[in-house]
């Protein structure tokens, strides 16, 4: 089996739009979330969001394509660039038929969606953009990664919910392990923060109804009360070792696992014994070769809902043991949540944590549930020595995707 390394990545995130901006603050422990300024929410009761700020296209995707398309692809090119760049990849560097993209998204062209499904009411069908139906597909985010960099490979889109960018990352690693590519761009995109995305979340009584962005994303706590809805993306750059060390390519770190399972529980709620994402989590560590003992962080899905955090606290407790050390903590609180983007985003954080050797605090947990008895990362443990870390992602319909990433040495 193939070695695969991450020898590039990109964000677009609430908390900045590169990569370093974006470690800076998780970091730092900043919290991004804001009130909704692209529309007026008020009437979904629903007043904050982890809205993507100050987000200029052209910096890097051209004005015909940023036009064109739905803001969740723009976000994926627009990181997409930042990746191949920092690969060294824009010159070329990889024959474009062993360069593939598998990228994901939980919704895709959302409000391409709303605003012509408006329109057709409104004006009529025949005022309906011949550019809806492109638009609108999940898969135009890979297919547009892959025409904006000639990647003439394998080319998928993956929709698993909030667990579609890791499931991205971990099927790109598992090509590349077994060399059907030399290089895959991968990550995911999301831009559901509009009326319909808020309005529907909100009638799902899944998202925070507080008004103080920064009571409300509270994993962990004994008064988190729902997720608060997020947007952007994350693109990396997952590359065969040897065809990394040959061209002199910077490795960043290495993808080393990879563990995905079905609950087959429920249609939105997850395993309350949290069983799935336990078998997810021992999958991705077996498969690295490692044991429980190894892995130093853990980056959680940590919606700050009820039942995620409850669960995923029992999975961790259940593969690491409850006298474990292992360290946890989810970004959420400071990024909101990004549904089929959250992973690739997390995804960057872990590779941060290892290039850093800092961990990202629990931002948000003031008192922490008693059903939730995880290490959290706060201000006296988040400077650790860090080899292995795991990003966990769930998503509805009972998906659980779990990647492991090493240092790289």
């Amino acid at each position: 089996m193939h070695r695969v390394v991450i020898t590039g990545m990109g964000a677009v995130t609430p908390l900045g739009n590169d990569v370093p901006s974006f470690l800076d603050h998780i970091m730092a422990g900043t919290v991004g979330i804001a009130p909704i300024t692209k529309f007026d929410a008020s009437q979904t009761g629903v007043t904050v969001a982890g809205e993507v700020k100050d987000f200029d296209p052209l910096q890097r995707v051209d004005r015909k394509t940023a036009k064109r398309n739905d803001l969740f692809t723009t976000y994926a090119l627009y990181s997409g660039h930042e990746a191949m760049e920092m690969a060294g990849l824009t010159e070329g560097g990889v024959d474009p038929e062993r360069f593939g993209v598998i990228y994901g998204s939980g919704i895709g062209g959302l409000t391409t969606i709303q605003d012509q499904v408006i329109k057709m009411h409104e004006k009529g069908p025949r005022r309906v953009s011949p550019l809806f139906v492109p638009n609108a597909i999940i898969n135009m985010a890979a297919g547009s990664l892959a025409i904006e960099f000639n990647a003439k490979n394998t080319s998928q889109a993956i929709v698993t919910a909030c667990a579609s960018a890791t499931n991205a990352i971990g099927n790109a690693f598992e090509y590349l392990q077994l060399g059907k590519a030399d290089v895959i761009l991968t990550g995911g995109s999301e831009a559901s923060v509009n009326e319909i995305g808020i309005a529907g979340f909100a009638s799902l009584t899944a998202l925070s109804r507080a008004t103080d962005p920064a009571e409300a994303s509270l994993p962990f706590d004994t008064q988190r009360n729902g997720f608060v809805l997020g947007e952007g993306a994350a693109t990396l750059v997952l590359e065969d070792y040897d065809h990394a060390v040959t061209r002199g390519a910077n490795i960043l770190a290495e993808v080393v696992g990879y563990g995905t399972t079905s609950d087959a529980y429920h249609m939105t709620a997850p395993d309350p014994e949290g069983r799935g994402a336990a078998r997810a989590m021992a999958q991705a560590i077996e498969d690295a070769g490692i044991t429980p003992a190894d892995v130093d962080y853990v980056n959680a899905h940590g919606t700050a809902t009820k039942a995620n955090d409850s669960a995923e606290s029992k999975a961790i407790q259940s593969v690491f043991g409850s006298d474990s050390d292992v360290l946890v903590s989810s970004t959420k609180g400071m990024t909101g949540h990004l549904l089929g983007a959250a992973g690739a985003i997390e995804a960057v954080a872990c590779v941060g944590a290892l290039q850093r050797q800092q961990l990202p605090e629990n931002i948000g947990a003031h008192e922490q549930d008693p059903a939730c008895p995880v290490n959290l990362v706060d201000d006296t443990n988040n400077h650790a020595d860090v080899r292995y870390t795991l990003s966990n992602s769930f998503g509805f319909g009972g998906h659980n995707a779990v990647i492991a990433f090493k240092r790289s040495e």
